[in-house]
């Protein structure tokens, strides 16, 4: 895995959306957004639309421009108990959460 990999992101994601969950507090998109992650706007706003299709998050809109490049406007990103679910038993997930802990030292800001 590397750490642009599609579910080393989504954990990420899910993890800090849960952690402002049980915490009560809005979550901040400074926090998750593509510079957070270190990733394109447009790997970022498939990313998100990928995980608000499958229904692990809400708080988030797709707004249509014609002509315009697709962006993800995130009003109050929450994760869905679907998304908890998916964090705490999707094996790629637990996956992602290892590689993350085996190079959190070396790898400043995870």
């Amino acid at each position: 895995m590397a750490k642009d990999d599609y579910f080393v992101l989504a954990y990420r994601i899910l993890k800090y959306l849960y952690e402002c969950f049980k915490a009560g507090e809005r979550a901040d998109t400074d926090m998750f957004g593509p510079d957070a992650l270190g990733i394109n706007n447009g790997y970022w706003v498939n990313l998100i639309e990928s995980l608000y299709n499958e229904g692990y998050i809400t708080g988030v809109a797709f707004p249509i421009a014609v002509g315009a490049i697709r962006s993800a406007k995130v009003y109050d990103a929450r994760i869905t108990q679907k998304g908890i679910e998916f964090l705490e038993d999707n094996s790629r997930m637990k996956k992602a959460a290892e590689f993350l802990r085996a190079v959190k030292g070396t790898i400043p800001g995870l």
